[in-house]
């Protein structure tokens, strides 16, 4: 089983905003702002239209990261931790 550090917590996103190099914070899954149910939907089932194909057979979580300075907003995918 695979999980996504961010989705529960374990992580906060570590990306350089590419414009003004200041930190950006994590805005959720980008599946989340699609609809006004999407953040119900199950994590795999997510993944199949989060616009990455095949994110969900190479494990990758698409979030949405925000400039805490001039909030320039990008895409950034997240690899997938397996649990053992």
């Amino acid at each position: 089983m695979y999980i996504c550090y961010l989705c529960n917590g374990l992580e906060k996103m570590e990306h350089r905003c590419p414009v003004c190099d200041a930190h950006m914070f994590d805005g959720g899954k980008v599946v989340d702002y699609y609809d006004d149910y999407a953040p119900y939907i199950e994590i795999n089932d997510a993944q199949l239209i989060d616009g990455v194909p095949n994110s969900n057979s190479s494990h990758q979580c698409v979030h949405v990261g925000v400039c805490s300075v001039c909030n320039y907003t990008e895409e950034v995918v997240i690899h997938e931790h397996e649990l053992t």
